[in-house]
């Protein structure tokens, strides 16, 4: 059930039920962060149990404008990327600094893929693979 932004909602224990309560406005005035997420999606009939493809559209455009509004912020300011990249450095360069040092560094990624196969293996040992399941549910799970 869509509800207007800024409501509280809570579920009620005792008959298992949520309850929404909308938000109190003083004086006419809302609070400036919830105007800007009304402003963000546009007119939309919050009260309907779905939208129609119109109206999620239109949410859809505005979202990329503002988006896009957000590439040129950035663009205005490249002293920001700068000092980003002067605290971090490519996985890449990471990965070539740790080769000549003899350590290899793996991703989550490469890793799960080296379980999945030796779980897949018809070499491996039952041993071998129930481990591999263990270890890529630990990886998996931190996904």
């Amino acid at each position: 059930q869509a509800v207007p932004a800024g409501s509280q909602v809570r579920l009620n224990l005792q008959t298992g039920e949520r309850e929404a309560k909308l938000p109190d406005s003083e004086n006419g005035k809302s609070d400036t962060r919830e105007e800007r997420r009304r402003k963000r999606l546009g007119k939309v009939d919050l009260d309907s149990n779905s939208f129609t493809s119109q109206e999620l559209k239109k949410a859809l455009a505005k979202m990329k404008e503002s988006e896009k509004a957000e590439r040129k912020v950035r663009k205005r300011f490249p002293a920001h990327e700068e000092e980003v990249r002067k605290k971090f450095r490519p996985i890449e360069q990471l990965k070539e600094e740790f080769e000549k040092l003899n350590v290899k560094i793996e991703t989550d990624y490469e890793i799960m893929v080296k379980l999945i196969s030796k779980f897949n293996s018809s070499a491996s040992t039952l041993d071998e693979k129930v481990a591999a399941l263990y270890d890529l549910e630990y990886y998996v799970h931190q996904v």
